[in-house]
């Protein structure tokens, strides 16, 4: 599987870096870079990338914005954005906009283009100690809770019922297989199952319901 990748950065260096490595992985194709978020949303406009990677910080239209009209349109794209531990309140807006995954920019460029496999996936949240953190207090807040994810799970099984909890745990499909003793592929199916009878887009959007549902509950 060939992934399409747009670099979307205001810092050529990023770009370049990214670019670089990617360049070593016959499976990443970097097909075009974005300095703005104007640049971005029409890169995907132009070319239909599998992922953006997105920065959150740029001029003009920053990277939530472009978030928000990429996902409006009719592209499949996913975003995988580019954060900081002090960036929180940027992460719950891109979160409400739609991004599928996150990652700190001080992680390894190795542990970056992993994440851009997993979010091409639609296979697992992004370094989990980070974003159970970053959702748990995101779902938290009052009035925080993006409008996507559905408020009820009636309709599930209960086997979906524990897939769900598991996934709102930040358990990856092959933990799961572990904890229900159950194969892999029949976890893959009832992920999927999921996302069609809750209308998620992906795994995130599936954790937020796990949390507002009441299945996973919040630190104390």
């Amino acid at each position: 599987m060939i992934i399409r990748v747009v670099l979307a950065d205001d810092q050529p260096l990023v770009r370049s870096g990214l670019r670089m490595v990617m360049a070593d992985h016959p499976d990443l194709v970097v097909v075009g870079e974005a300095a703005t978020g104007v640049e971005a949303v029409q890169l995907v406009r132009d070319v239909s990338p599998d992922v953006v990677v997105m920065d959150i910080r740029m001029p003009g239209m920053d990277g939530i914005e472009a978030t928000r009209l990429i996902m409006a349109g009719p592209a499949t794209t996913r975003v995988l954005v580019l954060t900081t531990f002090d960036e929180d309140d940027h992460v719950y807006g891109a979160l409400r906009a739609g991004a599928s995954g996150f990652v700190v920019k001080d992680m390894a460029l190795n542990d970056i283009l992993a994440a851009i496999r997993v979010v091409a996936a639609g296979d697992a949240l992004i370094a989990p100690g980070v974003t159970r953190r970053l959702i748990a207090d995101f779902v938290g807040r009052p009035g925080a809770a993006p409008e996507l994810p559905p408020r009820s799970v009636e309709g599930i099984t209960e086997r979906e019922r524990e897939v769900l909890t598991l996934v709102g745990r930040g358990r990856s499909n092959t933990e799961i297989a572990e904890d229900l003793c159950i194969t892999v592929a029949t976890a893959k199916s009832h992920v999927s199952r999921l996302f069609t009878k809750l209308g998620a887009r992906d795994r995130v959007q599936l954790v937020i319901t796990a949390y507002e549902t009441g299945l996973v509950t919040l630190p104390r």
